[in-house]
């Protein structure tokens, strides 16, 4: 009896062995957003290197993959028509209610099958597999099935405060494809705050970013989009599945409008806002909207307009009468257009009697104090949840976040969650989630590069819960791990990463273009280099990319300093005529530092600038300095002075410059 025991257990091993049943089956593979269902299999698909298509839909999709891919791997994938083999990607329409427009199903066995009742859900399931493929070379085996939790995932981004180049903003929807985030709203107006500007409205910066032919000269002079560039923007963002949002702000925040007519400008409450009881004031915006929203070919060419109505002055109930009134008359007026509008929830702030209908237009649900959402969803409004204390970002503020805690966002927010309440997932009046980045503290030192190192994580972290909501299962620490490993997107590098450290170029020539991976040196690195001194005029170039410029000799004081967009920054240190220097710089996310012959010679730290009313500086202490002692200590910004050092060019210098190396911090 013992001896057929033996025998018997050696079978079902053997047997074991032979069948592979000691094999695992594969984990959920992590990619962001997280795959709301996975069924693995065991073992990998090789890749043969074809895509397959049978719908003509489906043929930019595939190429979008194939760049995609290369530009992620260096590896090439061919876009093919016929039948699939072995290795194969196929992609494929097919009507399947359930995926709805974004969803997707893959089956990865020895082909690897994409399918989509859509274009839009079959390009989703692409950045999938294009995240699976960035740390392995094949495709675990299994099957997913992926859909969106939410239909409106999204960013907005102020550009009233701070213009964005279009190139950024496609490097951004690039970006936002990538984790399929498919709403990305412009804030195309606003204005900084009068307190920094001597409490002079004059003064004030107010601007406004889109061409207008029915106001011209109503466009800001330091940089606006003109209407070919937000269309083409719009056609670009629609082919990687992404909606653009136009969001033209009134009856506050209008001072761009009020510089140019200021006869539409608040004697009362001041002229960042519409006097609602001059009738210019609807002719004027009547004419904007107009131009940007009617004939065959409109401007504004997706579903949503944003019209703005956020934090007007509710002093009065006739006051809140007139804002309800506007509110409702451009709500209207976008309907009539064939939009969607969308609105800032403000209606439990102007309270009151004039009827404003929810129909066909959606809340964005910032604020409990400006609209409850309990009331707003028994009015029959559907709203997009963005919270402010979670979900609002402002760079270097001391109120709101100046970075968003991602572990909070990702832990314990839903677009289900609106701050003061939370409802049901996916009940039917919530729209979607949307965070937000505002750039209130006009001037202060924070670029591009700097918002969108804001925007990277967040993002990422927004994404997972806007797609999967409550169906997220892969721990904080693990996620945090991972989506740094994902990067921006393929072919992007805002962040200004230096592959292969450390970078050196032993002779530094003048006037010629650099071979170099980035056009921009990001923070967490170091940059030093060897120079023998020779007497520089004012304003010589050591190196200029395409944002920032470092001078030997700086324009104003001769010494050494650097322009970051339109900011101006140096050292307290100038180059001797002759002799030799040894100079580093450290650029960090908040300082620039100069080492001089290895001595740390000075730190460009963030500083603090406060609003001192003319009294308090009048009566003030003899001997101080009178901007550190505020009369509103609240009332302060700070300015950021962190460098992304350029190294795209060289400028026409004299000194002899060697040994230019790039490093890590």
């Amino acid at each position: 009896m013992r001896r057929l025991i033996i025998v018997v257990s050696l079978l079902i091993a053997t047997m074991m062995s032979t069948t592979g049943a000691s094999a695992q089956t594969n984990a959920k593979p992590f990619v962001v957003p997280e795959l709301t269902q996975w069924n693995g299999a065991e073992g990998t698909m090789a890749l043969s290197g074809r895509v397959v298509v049978s719908n003509k839909k489906l043929t930019k999709t595939a190429q979008d993959l194939c760049r995609d891919y290369q530009l992620e791997t260096g590896k090439t994938m061919t876009v093919v028509q016929g039948k699939p083999g072995k290795g194969d990607i196929v992609l494929a329409i097919k009507q399947d209610k359930k995926l709805g427009k974004e969803g997707y199903r893959l089956n990865i066995s020895e082909t690897c099958s994409l399918t989509a009742a859509s274009t839009d859900g079959a390009f989703w399931g692409t950045r999938t597999l294009l995240q699976m493929l960035k740390k392995q070379s094949n495709l675990p085996q299994g099957k997913a099935v992926d859909i969106p939790q939410y239909g409106i995932r999204g960013f907005m981004l102020d550009t009233g405060r701070k213009f964005f180049p279009i190139s950024y903003l496609k490097n951004l929807i690039w970006v936002m494809a990538y984790y399929k985030m498919n709403t990305l709203q412009l804030h195309l107006n606003d204005n900084a705050f009068k307190d920094f500007f001597g409490g002079d409205w004059i003064k004030t910066p107010g601007d406004f970013r889109l061409e207008s032919d029915t106001y011209p000269g109503l466009a800001s002079k330091d940089g606006h989009y003109t209407k070919a560039e937000l269309i083409d923007l719009q056609q670009f963002a629609e082919s990687y599945g992404i909606q653009i949002i136009p969001e033209i702000d009134s009856p506050a925040h209008v001072l761009a409008f009020t510089h140019y007519r200021p006869s539409l400008g608040s004697k009362e409450f001041g002229m960042d806002h519409f006097d609602l009881e001059n009738p210019e004031v609807y002719t004027f915006m009547d004419n904007l909207f107009k131009e940007y929203l009617s004939g065959k070919n409109p401007v504004f060419r997706g579903k949503y307009v944003n019209i703005g109505t956020d934090e007007y002055n509710n002093a009065t109930e006739e006051l809140r009468e007139k804002f309800r009134a506007y509110t409702s008359h451009y709500l209207e007026l976008i309907k009539k257009y064939g939009k969607t509008p969308i609105l800032w929830g403000a209606l439990s702030h102007a309270y009151g009697r004039t009827p404003v209908n929810p129909k066909g237009a959606i809340l964005g649900m910032w604020s409990p104090f400006m609209a409850k959402t309990k009331d707003m969803k028994a009015d029959g409004w559907n709203m997009i949840s963005m919270p402010d204390w979670t979900v609002y970002t402002v760079p270097l503020a001391d109120y709101y976040h100046d970075i968003l805690p991602n572990d909070n966002i990702y832990k314990n927010w839903t677009p289900a969650d609106f701050g003061d309440t939370k409802l049901k997932e996916q009940d039917p009046q919530i729209a979607g989630g949307m965070f937000a980045l505002w750039n209130d503290l006009y001037g202060n030192g924070i670029t591009v590069h700097d918002v969108h190192l804001r925007i990277m994580p967040v993002l990422q972290a927004m994404a997972v819960k806007c797609w999967t909501g409550q169906l997220t299962t892969v721990p904080y620490d693990s996620f945090e791990t991972q989506r740094k490993e994902l990067g921006e997107a393929p072919g992007v590098n805002e962040s200004g990463c230096v592959p292969n450290l450390p970078v050196k170029i032993s002779d530094l020539q003048p006037n010629k273009t650099l071979s170099l991976p980035v056009h921009e040196v990001g923070y967490g690195h170091k940059i030093s280099f060897s120079i023998d001194c020779k007497p520089e005029q004012k304003g010589t170039i050591l190196t200029t990319g395409p944002d920032a410029t470092f001078y030997l000799s700086d324009p104003v004081s001769g010494k050494l300093g650097f322009k970051r967009e339109a900011y101006f920054d140096h050292f307290d240190y100038a180059l001797p005529k002759e002799g030799h220097v040894e100079i580093t710089i450290e650029n960090t996310s908040s300082a620039t530092n100069l080492y001089v012959n290895g001595q740390l010679k000075e730190k460009l730290e963030q500083i603090r600038f406060y609003v001192v009313k003319p009294t308090d500086k009048a009566n003030h202490m003899p001997g101080r300095t009178w901007q550190l002692d505020a009369y509103e200590p609240e009332r302060s910004m700070r300015y950021q002075r962190a460098l992304f050092f350029p190294v795209q060019k060289t400028g026409n210098f004299n000194s002899r410059v060697t040994n230019l190396t790039i490093d890590k911090e």
